[in-house]
């Protein structure tokens, strides 16, 4: 992964951006030698929240289901049917 400097990425913003979003590459931006930010592309962006969403959903289950909150396939299937109607 590439890195540049804050200052760069002011004089230099629309190249940056352009090469970011050809080259699909997340670029850190160093602030006083330090990591403060991601450039990343829209298609990219948008990608990674999907996955985090989804992550999210399968660790909200498990917790539930180590929480015995549990119902059986039929009473899952009347609750359903509920929404479904």
């Amino acid at each position: 992964m590439r890195t540049e400097l804050v200052t760069t990425l002011k004089r230099k913003a629309t190249e940056l951006i352009s090469e970011v979003s050809a080259a699909h590459e997340p670029l850190l931006i160093t602030q006083h030698g330090l990591p403060a930010a991601y450039l990343v592309d829209v298609e990219t962006y948008e990608t990674m929240e999907s996955r985090l969403k989804l992550l999210e959903g399968i660790a909200k289950g498990e917790k539930a289901i180590s929480e015995g909150r549990i119902v059986s396939h039929e009473e899952a299937k009347i609750r359903m049917s509920r929404w479904l109607d």
